[in-house]
């Protein structure tokens, strides 16, 4: 018999879902953080602080509550504007950021902090919350939009907070399972650990066989439906949405295709290898075949083997 819609809330809500104290102190959290950085940077004259906003998936609200197995972490965009900027700007401040962090937080290990391609991270041992500050170029056309640049090899890749977080919003309006989906799918992930996919890669997915297959069926199916769609279609079939069909497209030749609802120029799933494309839809196909094994017998125990351990659909006595 298979799972009903209230048994998968429940495990949604009860085990999955980052639960309201926990928003409302890693909140506070990255306030004090944002606050100290904006002091701390004010001295940074290339570049000045125009807004700073909480993005990814703390603030679309698809973040799953802190376990070993699923990481914590808050994306904080600061819009900076500034004249004769470059690659080696962004580089400087985000040494500037990394020095600034250890100076807010001495008491804090060295391996606390982390200077990544485009964002600098800080840890919170305490709250287990990791802290990624992304700067981000503006666009004075388009204060919404900005750049971020890798500060590895100069590239940038023009972004929207507010439109990524929109963008789930839309989708949550048209599906009130849309998030739990996610979230599902994202613990999926986190437990059998296919290398290359992430968690930006499944909301987009999730929100593709929205707009294809609607949002009619139980939780599970559409749960099973998206397995067994990674594992059918190979991850070869381009993904888009209708906010990419305003503008021209651009062509990829990346093995997995899946376009940024905000950039048509940027494909998100760019760094899947053509090996991680074969690994992560093996791993889907044979999670579907354990999901439709464990939803014809009525099988608690196997869909553990899909979702983990913590697997449950009520509080157990």
């Amino acid at each position: 018999m298979a799972l009903s819609n209230a048994q998968l809330l429940w495990y949604d809500s009860n085990v999955l879902r980052l639960p309201q104290d926990k928003r409302t102190e890693y909140h506070a959290q990255v306030d004090r953080l944002i606050s100290e950085l904006r002091k701390h940077m004010a001295d940074f004259d290339e570049l000045t602080i125009k807004k700073v906003m909480k993005a990814g998936s703390f603030a679309k609200f698809t973040i799953l509550r802190k376990t070993n197995e699923d990481p914590v972490d808050v994306d904080v965009m600061f819009y900076l504007t500034g004249d004769n900027v470059s690659h080696k700007t962004f580089k400087d401040l985000s040494d500037v950021i990394y020095a600034k962090l250890a100076k807010i937080y001495p008491t804090k290990k060295v391996e606390d902090f982390e200077l990544q391609r485009r964002a600098a991270t800080v840890q919170f041992v305490g709250s287990g919350l990791a802290v990624d500050i992304v700067p981000v170029l503006q666009d004075p056309k388009r204060p919404d939009y900005g750049w971020q640049f890798d500060i590895q090899d100069g590239s940038k890749n023009e972004t929207c907070a507010p439109c990524q977080i929109q963008f789930v919003v839309d989708r949550k309006k048209q599906d009130a399972h849309f998030r739990t989906l996610v979230r599902l799918a994202k613990r999926w992930k986190n437990y059998t650990t296919p290398s290359g996919l992430k968690s930006f890669h499944i909301e987009l997915i999730m929100a593709h066989l929205l707009e294809v297959d609607g949002s009619g069926g139980s939780i599970e199916k559409r749960f099973r439906d998206f397995l067994l769609y990674v594992a059918q279609s190979e991850l070869k079939e381009r993904v888009d949405f209708v906010e990419n069909r305003k503008s021209p497209a651009f062509s990829f030749a990346d093995p997995v295709v899946v376009i940024d609802p905000v950039n048509n120029s940027n494909n998100v799933t760019s760094r899947i290898s053509e090996t991680e494309r074969k690994e992560i839809c093996q791993t889907a196909q044979n999670s579907w075949e354990v999901a439709c094994r464990a939803s014809e017998d009525d099988d608690l125990d196997a869909w553990k083997e899909v979702f983990g351990p913590r697997f449950k659909v009520k509080e157990e006595e």
